[in-house]
C-alpha cells in the first residue's frame, strides 16, 4: 500500500469529457498510489476558509510523476469549478493517496459497474491491468480472466473514456465493454437502462467473481442486494460512494 503524502500538484492538462466534466491530469515529484485509490485536494476560498474535497485518481499508477482526475462542475460547489477553472501550470495542495477500493487478490473473473465520474478508479484499475511492459508485450496483470465493465449513464455524450474501453475490448479478447444508457436517443444501438438491469445475466450462478461497483449510493445499494440476492459473498463485493 502507498503511504501517505502531502504534496503540491502541478496542473499539465486541462480537457471536456463533457459540457460539465473535465479530464484533469497534474505532476508532481514521487508520487506513489495503488490503482482505485483517491487524493484530498485542498484549497483556499476567497473568504480565507480552508476547504478540502475528496477525489479518485483516474489514471494507472504507471505514468511516471502524473495522476488524473475526472471531476463534474457542481452548481455551489466551490473546489469543483475551481479545479475546472485551472489554468495550466497552476498549482494545488493535495493530500494521499487514500482508500482501500483497490483489486483484491488473487485475480478472478470481475464485474466492474460505474455510473458517472465512478468511472474514475475503474479506469484506472483497467489502465493498470491491461497495461504492456516497455517491449510493448502486454504484462498479463488480469491471468487471463474475464473481465466485463458495465458503465452506465444518461446520454451518449457522458460515456467517459468511451473510445479507450472500445480499443480495450477490441485489443483484449477477455474484456467486454456494455455500455448502458438511461436515455439513449433513437440511434443508440447498445443497452439501455440502468446498470442493475444488466448484471445479473453476467453474475447468476457465479460466485467465484469479484465484483467493483462505484458510483452514487442508490446505485451501489441496488447492485450490492442484487448480487446478494443470488448468492454472492458480500466479501466478494468491493464499492465505493460518491454520496
Amino acid at each position: 500500500m502507498a503511504p501517505f503524502q502531502s504534496f503540491t500538484a502541478k496542473l499539465v492538462q486541462s480537457k471536456p469529457l463533457s459540457e460539465l466534466t473535465r479530464h484533469l491530469e497534474f505532476e508532481m515529484p514521487h508520487f506513489r498510489f495503488v490503482a482505485g485509490q483517491w487524493l484530498s485536494m485542498k484549497a483556499q476560498m476567497p473568504d480565507g476558509e480552508e476547504i478540502t474535497r475528496a477525489y479518485s485518481i483516474a489514471s494507472p499508477p504507471l505514468e511516471g510523476n502524473r495522476f488524473a482526475l475526472c471531476l463534474n462542475r457542481v452548481q455551489d460547489g466551490w473546489m469543483s469549478n475551481h479545479l475546472c477553472d485551472m489554468k495550466q501550470g497552476q498549482e494545488i495542495s493535495c493530500q494521499g493517496p487514500f482508500g482501500d477500493f483497490i483489486l483484491r487478490p488473487p485475480m478472478r473473473d470481475t464485474l466492474f459497474i460505474a455510473t458517472g465520474t465512478g468511472i474514475a478508479p475503474i479506469r484506472s484499475m483497467l489502465h493498470w491491468l491491461f497495461e504492456s511492459d516497455e517491449a510493448g508485450a502486454p504484462t498479463a496483470r488480469h491471468e487471463g480472466h474475464q473481465l466485463w465493465l458495465i458503465f452506465g449513464n444518461r446520454t451518449e455524450t457522458t460515456l467517459y473514456y468511451d473510445d479507450e474501453f472500445k480499443r480495450f475490448a477490441a485489443e483484449q479478447s477477455n474484456f467486454h465493454y456494455l455500455p448502458t444508457l438511461s436515455r439513449g436517443e433513437a440511434s443508440w444501438n447498445g443497452l439501455r437502462g440502468y446498470v442493475q438491469d444488466h448484471v445479473a445475466a453476467i453474475a447468476k450462478g457465479r460466485k467465484d467473481m469479484h465484483a467493483y461497483i462505484c458510483g452514487l449510493d442508490k446505485m451501489v445499494k441496488s447492485n450490492r442486494e442484487l448480487l446478494k440476492s443470488i448468492g454472492w459473498d458480500r466479501k466478494s463485493i468491493l464499492f465505493e460512494k460518491y454520496d
